[in-house]
């Protein structure tokens, strides 16, 4: 059987089964490489309709040097998940062309099957999900045709879908029990999170105006209660401290398990769902309260202990009254006064201006944002190209910038001014979705503004964006760019449709994410709790898993046996009325099919003709076409047997 030529139909199947599986591959492989596994397929499919010879052997060799090649040219490497990966889609597509036996095509099975596996090492969201299990189903159809007869397409695809079905009840008992195993799917570090979108530990001139083109999700919060009006939803995030004239760094602060200073005020408890980053750092409120596991640097960052590879989610309570930084040390001062040598000579004069102006450091920063009003600076997402001096290109020259430049501009005035300041980077925002109550916050929600610091206020919290830009702050990217130069198309706001359809989508993900990817252990042992199992470790969620398994396994052997007695007792039947024609001296053959068996015996006895033919087709309606739910049939087939009698 394995050596059976491939028919036409077998063909397709395995055509389609690969063309299904490639497609979800195409957002992250090389568009070239996509082009030329498209092109193998159709090269294929020609063959198989009767266009084209099968290539010889030195014609595959070449084209897979050609595919190794193009992979390492691409990549750099052939070893690692995104070459690997590119790599198989290539070879899966060439393996077609070597393929005309049934046991290659087993192997191309296989093939798509592990590259529907490979989908999760890129997402895991709910329509990963949904291709991933199409893929499946596709492929044991597939599987089935290589096979048997060939059968209609719709037919093959509800079988598919029926053995699918069938192992449901083990894959949830799996699923629910099976310990979980906290990190990613992919585990190397040279390449494993490559693809992290997102803030980073740095910041230049149009970095945040890139993370913010993208409508990604980069968090979600529900809030307990009323949520904080917009003008306090600031999600900290790295706090960048040292300048070298072009890039914001962050400074080395020790962190502690208890934050550096006492929460008070009015507190806004909520739930975080932090998309992963493979940064230590999180995005809260400020300030949050201590939450057992996580550390708190002195700059008041919140930091987890291993950088954030899964998504994560957790109980916070944030502060936004605290005061914070009240004393300060001589250190962390200096550090926020530091400026290069030489650089942005007319915003180090400005800083100048202004301290000669103000009656006391507390009022210097409010002078400066009054003189950033009055320069007329511009909000966009498409800033001009600096000079040398970046702060001075955007303050004097272009006066056209994004939070960054607004944020870099403004600290380095109140050091040229002697006033301790330092850029803050985070999220700013976020949309409520009506759907389900949770805040949305994306990449497209990217800010950046500036920490001040004043004696007996400590840090203080100053957006000099918001002096160009105020709709930034209450509307978000899409209110304060109303002509939408820019903003993600997820993110408009002048297409009431597509934010609808886009929340209810959204909704849907939560709830994926909040129950299936989101179960942790903490979360199963949450759940075996409430069904009154209490804590259970290893060895316990093994046997209970066991002992459960087991039950479905029985369960469905029972259903598999109900059937079968059904079908033994069409067969017993049937081998009741081959013994009495037997008896009649009309013995069934061994390769004797029930049809054939049928006209044999009509021939030689025509007084039996009507009886036997009655007979014969409701055994072959019974075995090979069976009604659903038809009883009544059976008995009459069985009914019918009893009362023949072969004289």
């Amino acid at each position: 059987m394995s050596d059976t030529p491939l028919r036409t139909d077998q063909c397709d199947w395995l055509i389609a089964v690969a063309a299904l599986t490639l497609l979800p591959h195409t957002s992250h492989l090389p568009p070239g490489l996509s082009g030329i596994c498209l092109l193998l397929l159709i090269w294929r499919g020609a063959i198989a309709h009767g266009k084209g010879a099968m290539p010889g052997r030195w014609m595959l060799l070449v084209l897979a040097a050609v595919l190794i090649g193009f992979v390492s040219l691409e990549f750099r490497q052939v070893f690692g998940k995104e070459p690997g990966i590119a790599l198989l889609a290539g070879l899966m597509s060439l393996k077609l062309l070597e393929t005309n036996r049934v046991r290659d095509g087993r192997a191309v099975v296989l093939l798509s099957f592990f590259m529907q596996l490979g989908q999760f090492l890129y997402r895991q969201d709910m329509l990963i999900a949904i291709l991933a299990l199409s893929g499946s189903i596709a492929s044991i159809a597939a599987l089935m045709a290589l096979q048997g007869a060939a059968l209609e397409v719709r037919q093959q695809i509800r079988q598919a879908a029926l053995l699918v079905l069938q192992g449901v009840p083990l894959m949830l008992v799996l699923f629910v029990l099976f310990p979980r195993v906290q990190g990613p799917l992919w585990g190397l570090p040279a390449d494993a999170y490559n693809r992290s979108s997102g803030l980073s530990d740095s910041m230049a001139p149009g970095d945040m105006a890139r993370v913010s083109q993208s409508a990604e999700i980069a968090f979600r919060a529900r809030f307990e209660g009323a949520p904080p009006p917009s003008g306090e939803r600031y999600w900290r995030g790295p706090v960048l401290t040292r300048f070298d004239g072009h890039v914001w760094r962050q400074a080395r602060t020790p962190s502690g398990e208890h934050p550096a200073y006492r929460p008070q005020g009015k507190a806004y408890a909520y739930t975080l769902t932090l998309e992963p980053h493979n940064q230590r750092w999180l995005l809260a409120l400020d300030f949050p309260g201590a939450v057992a596991g996580l550390r708190y640097s002195n700059d008041f960052q919140l930091l987890t202990r291993e950088p954030v590879t899964a998504r994560q989610r957790m109980d916070l309570v944030s502060y936004p009254g605290t005061p914070v930084g009240l004393d300060e040390s001589p250190l962390q001062l200096r550090l926020a006064l530091a400026l290069p040598p030489s650089g942005n000579p007319r915003t180090r004069a400005l800083g100048e201006a202004l301290k000669a102006r103000a009656a006391s450091p507390a009022a210097i920063p409010d002078l400066a944002i009054a003189h950033f009003r009055q320069s007329g600076l511009a909000y966009t997402l498409e800033p001009p190209a600096l000079g040398e001096d970046d702060v001075d290109s955007f303050l004097f020259d272009t006066r056209q910038g994004f939070c960054e430049h607004f944020a870099a501009a403004f600290v380095v005035t109140l050091r040229a001014a002697g006033v301790p300041a330092r850029v803050v980077t985070g999220y700013q925002g976020g949309e409520l979705n009506p759907i389900d109550g949770s805040f949305v916050i994306r990449q497209s929600d990217a800010h950046a503004w500036a920490e001040v610091w004043l004696p007996e206020r400590g840090w203080v919290r100053y957006d000099p964006t918001a002096a160009s830009a105020p709709r930034r702050i209450d509307s978000g990217l899409a209110g304060a760019l109303p002509d939408g130069a820019g903003v993600p198309l997820l993110a408009r706001a002048d297409l009431a449709w597509l934010r609808a359809v886009r929340d209810r989508v959204d909704a849907l993900n939560n709830r994926w994410n909040q129950w299936v990817l989101g179960y942790n252990p903490a979360r199963q042992q949450e759940l075996l709790s409430s069904l009154g199992l209490g804590k259970n470790g290893l060895a316990e969620l093994t046997a209970l898993m066991a002992a459960a398994s087991a039950v479905v396994m029985a369960g469905l052997t029972a259903w598999a046996l109900r059937r079968r007695k059904t079908d033994d007792a069409i067969d017993l039947a049937w081998q009741r009325f081959c013994r009495r024609m037997a008896a009649a001296g009309l013995v069934r053959l061994s390769w004797e099919g029930p049809l054939d068996f049928g006209r044999r015996v009509c021939l030689a006895r025509p007084d039996l003709a009507a009886q036997v033919e009655d007979i014969v087709n409701d055994y072959t309606r019974l075995r090979y076409a069976p009604p659903p739910g038809d009883d009544a049939q059976l008995k009459r087939f069985q009914e019918s047997i009893k009362n023949f009698h072969a004289r």
